[in-house]
C-alpha cells in the first residue's frame, strides 16, 4: 500500500480548491491541437464528485448550452485541468444531482449561500501536506541510497568464502582439543591396564614358594 501511495504522489497535485457539490465553477482546460494549444473554459454546476482522496477523483460539470444540457467529467489531477474557479456555492443535501437533469429554468435553480471564496478558491500547498511530501522523497533517497550500497558491495560468492575460511580458522582449535583429549583418555586407560597387571595376589589366595 505504501509503495502504491509514493508512485500516486509523483501524479498528485499539491492542493485542491474546496469543491463540493451545487458549486458552479469555471473550468480551464488546456487543449492541444497538433503543435498549438488552447485553454477552454467550461462553467456550470458541479452535479457529483467521486473518489476524492485519490489520484483519480473527478467531478461532473453540467450546464445548459442552447436549450441542451451539456455535462463534463474532469479529473481534478490530470495537468490538462490547468484551473478551477469557485463562483457561487449552493445548499444542497445529496452528492448526486441527478434530478437538475430533468429540470428547466427556474426549476432547476438552487439556493445559494454566502461563502468565503478567496478561501475556497485557495490552493497554497498545507503544512501538513508538504511535511508528508518531505516524508515521502526523504523514503526514496534513503532507498536509493540502499540500492546504491547494494550495487557498491563485493559479490556474494566472495563473501561466502570469506566467511566459511573463517570459520574453518575458528574450528581448528577445537579439533585439536579433540584429538588432545582423545589421546589422553588412550593414555590414561593403558595405564590402567598396566596397574591391573602388576597388582599384588589377594590375602585369600596361596602364595607358591
Amino acid at each position: 500500500m505504501e509503495a502504491i501511495r509514493q508512485l500516486e504522489s509523483n501524479y498528485r497535485k499539491a492542493a485542491l480548491p474546496a469543491l463540493q457539490t451545487g458549486d458552479t465553477v469555471r473550468v480551464h482546460q488546456l487543449i492541444k491541437e497538433g503543435n498549438k494549444q488552447r485553454i477552454q473554459v467550461f462553467e456550470g454546476v458541479v452535479i457529483r464528485r467521486h473518489r476524492m482522496d485519490e489520484v483519480s477523483a473527478c467531478i461532473t460539470v453540467r450546464r445548459i448550452a442552447s436549450g441542451v444540457g451539456v455535462e463534463k467529467t474532469f479529473l481534478l489531477h490530470s495537468p490538462n485541468v490547468s484551473k478551477i474557479d469557485i463562483l457561487r456555492r449552493a445548499k444542497v443535501r445529496r452528492n448526486f444531482l441527478s434530478y437538475l437533469r430533468t429540470r428547466r429554468g427556474k426549476s432547476a435553480r438552487l439556493q445559494e449561500v454566502s461563502f468565503d471564496k478567496a478561501a475556497a478558491n485557495d490552493v497554497s500547498v498545507p503544512e501538513d501536506r508538504a511535511s508528508e511530501d518531505e516524508n515521502v522523497e526523504s523514503e526514496q533517497v534513503d532507498v536509493e541510497q540502499a540500492q546504491d550500497a547494494l550495487n557498491d558491495a563485493e559479490p556474494l560468492g566472495d563473501v561466502e568464502k570469506s566467511e566459511n575460511k573463517d570459520a574453518a580458522a575458528e574450528d581448528e582449535p577445537s579439533t585439536a582439543e579433540n584429538v588432545d583429549t582423545s589421546s589422553e583418555q588412550e593414555a590414561a586407560a593403558d595405564e590402567f591396564e598396566a596397574g591391573v597387571d602388576k597388582a599384588e595376589p589377594g590375602e585369600g589366595e596361596a602364595v607358591q614358594s
